[in-house]
């Protein structure tokens, strides 16, 4: 989910099977994290865990797309 509403942003997206891979790793990454700091306990899935991984997994593509941009914008500029 967190995919397709970054999707829809009009800034430049990375490929698809790179927002892909970022989206699910950081989705995992957060779960984990969540685990860790107990988020319902470890027997019943909790709807803060799942949003906490949302958030995460939704704040990584554009910090992605802001560096690829200014990545971007760098090359552009030496080469002008």
């Amino acid at each position: 989910m967190a995919l397709a509403i970054a999707r829809m942003l009009a800034v430049k997206p990375l490929s698809l099977p790179r927002e892909v891979l970022l989206t699910s790793v950081a989705a995992c990454c957060y779960g984990l994290v969540a685990t860790a700091l107990d988020f319902g306990g470890w027997n019943e899935p909790d709807w803060r865990a799942a949003l906490f991984a949302f958030l995460g997994a939704a704040t990584c593509l554009p910090l992605a797309r802001a560096g690829s941009i200014r990545r971007a914008s760098r090359s552009a500029g030496k080469s002008g």
